[in-house]
């Protein structure tokens, strides 16, 4: 049912962090996934990791290096994939970015700079991948938002208004685009322990602080997300779509 064997997945902002951790579960599953970053040589090196994790599932990897804020190497990113392995069946929308500020200090091209990082690109990219989907009859397309997206706090306006707006356009793909057997749905991390949170996460006042604010009263680690993207791709979540899976250790459901 989790099988992923001859499936090919593009998964952007895979060179570390989550994205990658979602890469490698994918190819252990059996997929073929193609990793999207801006950093070429970090590109390789994860690579070389997704591809040991897709061994015993029959997955491979490949980098794929571009800027998904560009429209036009991101339609070429797609051709190339669609060239090399003549499909593509998932896609995952995992680039993003953060700028705090409040309402006054947050200029309003800083909020168009951001949803050109946050929204735009996955809206380019999933209507780009939906010819060939539609032309399959089956396509899978995944969008990584943040419990940012329900909730909100003082100075995040800009993220939580791209995460918004990408949950929003989880939903209106998935009535478009499901009578083509394509199934859009999002995955809404919590607080995960990655390269990008270390300052976080070595503070000992937040590690307290989510002890007492989330069910499991922990960080999540970056592989424990591996399991929701692999569910969303395979033939497990058939009959899902529209739907916001939020892993995030019960930080939602904890008062």
């Amino acid at each position: 049912m989790f099988s992923l064997e001859g499936r090919v997945a593009l998964v952007t902002g895979a060179g570390r962090g989550l994205g990658l951790s979602m890469a490698c579960a994918l190819a252990a599953h059996g997929a073929t996934v193609w990793l999207n970053g801006r950093d070429a040589a970090g590109l390789r090196e994860a690579v070389e990791r997704v591809g040991s994790a897709g061994r015993d599932g029959g997955g491979t990897a490949h980098a794929l290096p571009f800027d998904v804020s560009d429209e036009s190497a991101s339609s070429e990113g797609v051709a190339q994939v669609l060239a090399a392995s003549g499909r593509i069946d998932i896609l995952v929308n995992n680039v993003g970015q953060r700028r705090r500020q409040t309402l006054d200090e947050l200029p309003a091209q800083a909020l168009r700079d951001l949803l050109n990082v946050n929204l735009l690109p996955a809206w380019h990219l999933s209507r780009e991948v939906a010819v060939p989907m539609r032309a399959q009859g089956f396509g899978r397309i995944i969008n990584v938002t943040s419990i940012a997206g329900p909730i909100a706090r003082p100075g995040d306006a800009a993220y939580t208004t791209g995460k918004g707006a990408l949950e929003a356009l989880t939903r209106a793909l998935a009535a478009e685009l499901g009578p083509h057997g394509i199934n859009v749905n999002a995955i809404a991390p919590g607080y995960f322990a990655t390269d990008t949170n270390a300052g976080m996460v070595n503070d000992a006042d937040t590690a307290q602080w989510l002890r007492q604010r989330s069910s499991l009263g922990r960080w999540g680690q970056p592989d424990e997300l591996g399991g929701a993207a692999v569910f969303l791709a395979s033939a497990a979540s058939s009959y899902v779509t529209g739907q916001v899976l939020v892993v995030d250790g019960g930080y939602l459901a904890h008062f």
